[in-house]
């Protein structure tokens, strides 16, 4: 039963991240739109049931909830509470379980799967860490030729700097090792 440890805004003014005292999970990511993508996880299956929340996001030792901008917050994180102090602390995984859920993209070949292993390099150094901060992130779902197809999670997925500020500094910063990358976000 996690505990939360502090409870901040985020720049998207419709998301809020929770910090906890135990992991949920060991390096693996939920990330749901919809509560029909959720239906087989039980704490965001709960989630999905309060009125006006969106999306739900979590890894490690912290979640983000993202509500339509309905709900007052105050009231909406009294109720988030509940099933997050009612799910279950993550179990224990292996390093190579971890490793696992970092599924390479299929069918890139050798010279592409280098190309994504630098890039993912470079975004985990320089660029996850912040939207990590602001309760989000982002995973890379294709590379194709000089195209970068990224996907944001959590509070990042509808936050306007995200989608137009960030995106063009992660696409100056793969240039410096890719120049012609051009970033989409999907």
């Amino acid at each position: 039963m996690p505990k939360i440890a502090e409870i901040e805004d985020t720049p998207n003014p419709n998301a809020v991240k929770f910090t906890l005292q135990e992991p949920l999970t060991w390096g693996v990511t939920h990330s749901y739109d919809t509560p029909e993508q959720a239906s087989a996880d039980p704490l965001a299956s709960a989630l999905f049931a309060l009125e006006h929340v969106i999306n739900v996001f979590y890894v490690d030792r912290w979640l983000t909830v993202t509500q339509d901008g309905g709900a007052d917050w105050q009231e909406l994180v009294r109720l988030i509470a509940v099933p997050l102090r009612a799910a279950p602390a993550a179990e224990a995984q292996s390093a190579a379980t971890a490793a696992a859920a970092r599924v390479a993209i299929a069918g890139l070949s050798d010279d592409d799967q280098v190309r994504l292993e630098d890039i993912n390099f470079l975004l985990d150094q320089q660029i996850r860490p912040s939207l990590q901060r602001d309760g989000g992130d982002l995973f890379v779902v294709g590379l194709e030729d000089n195209y970068l197809s990224i996907h944001y999670q959590g509070a990042c997925g509808t936050c306007p700097s995200a989608l137009a500020g960030t995106l063009k500094g992660i696409e100056n910063l793969v240039r410096t090792i890719e120049p012609e990358m051009e970033v989409l976000s999907v």
